[in-house]
């Protein structure tokens, strides 16, 4: 409770600490780094399917198509 009654007693100190945290945020803001495209990780699933023998057409009929649903 003393720390908080020390900013009720001194309005004029608690104000110039407030300016001061302030100032110092808006002096540092155009230092900090952004980027516009940040560096993601997509998810990826990767599937291997064969079938000896296997058309192009029947493999996308009963490999492909069962495993894009």
């Amino acid at each position: 409770m003393k720390f908080i009654a020390w900013f009720v007693r001194r309005p004029v100190a608690t104000l110039l600490l407030l300016l001061s945290t302030v100032l110092s945020g808006l002096m540092a803001l155009p230092h900090l780094p952004v980027s516009d495209l940040p560096d993601i990780d997509l998810p990826v699933i990767s599937v291997s399917a064969s079938n000896a023998g296997g058309s192009p057409e029947v493999m996308a009929r009963t490999v492909a198509a069962p495993l894009e649903r």
